[in-house]
């Protein structure tokens, strides 16, 4: 299936590795032109020339720190002096700590919020005028399976994430009419750097091996194993995609029916 995606400029957020390079990925194989940001500079590098090597599709690596406003502003500013336009956002950050009511700080608590909601808000903010301008844009928000069903340690992540649901149907609500498209993806456990750290920890506190861990939590997921990062991949490229035109203001969540929610 030809998605349409040729030619199109999309932003991805922390895109050296996990989740946001896997949908660089998905992006390139489409054709899509590429602006991905992340804090590591060797790492971000390192994953622009794979996705040329793999794609040749054009990949612009920028430095940047989404929970600090003139980082996005450069991030956008780079990719409009590049391209002059943005079709594709999007948005994606790594996970807040973990921790209870307790022990998390009022520090640690503001810090999530600006990664993890803030960003979004950001980012959007600075892509929007230029969709509205070309009367087409795609916004998809990478969140989290704890937005849908909160876990116990993902404590900021769980409280915070599903702000953005919220955000995300209310943009869907005023500017899909302008051929815009708001999304959000809820991936379930997939096997990213972030989930191995999780993983340690989760094992530890319960004082067992990682291997009964994992196979403790696969039993909780009817199709029987961990995602892969492509797999959430395929489903943004789909999201972005002229296929997708009439999907808008909704989450997807894929996680394996983990969720138990309806």
């Amino acid at each position: 299936m030809d998605l349409g995606l040729k030619n199109k400029t999309a932003l991805v957020a922390a895109a050296s590795q996990g989740l946001g390079k896997a949908t660089a990925i998905a992006l390139a194989r489409e054709g899509a032109r590429l602006v991905i940001c992340s804090r590591r500079k060797r790492e971000l590098e390192r994953t622009a020339d794979e996705i040329w090597n793999l794609t040749q599709s054009e990949v612009i690596p920028v430095v940047a720190d989404v929970s600090k406003m003139q980082d996005i502003k450069k991030f956008v500013q780079i990719a409009k002096k590049r391209f002059g336009d943005v079709h594709i956002l999007v948005n994606n950050a790594g996970g807040p700590p973990t921790g209870d009511i307790l022990t998390i700080s009022d520090d640690q608590w503001k810090k999530g919020h600006d990664l993890t909601l803030m960003s979004t808000v950001r980012l959007t903010r600075e892509v929007l005028p230029l969709m509205r301008k070309q009367r087409w844009g795609r916004i998809i928000t990478i969140v989290s399976i704890a937005a849908v069903q909160p876990l116990n340690d993902l404590l900021i992540s769980s409280t915070i994430r599903p702000g953005l649901f919220g955000l995300t149907k209310i943009l869907s609500n005023k500017y899909s009419a302008e051929n815009i498209t708001f999304n959000t993806v809820c991936p379930g456990l997939i096997l990213t750097k972030r989930q191995e750290e999780l993983m340690k920890s989760r094992s530890a506190e319960k004082n067992i091996t990682m291997a009964r861990y994992i196979a403790d939590s696969v039993r909780e997921i009817p199709v029987g194993r961990f995602g892969r990062p492509d797999e959430i991949g395929n489903v943004i490229a789909f999201l972005a995609s002229e296929q997708a035109s009439f999907i808008t203001g909704e989450n997807i969540t894929a996680d394996g029916g983990m969720a138990k929610g309806i």
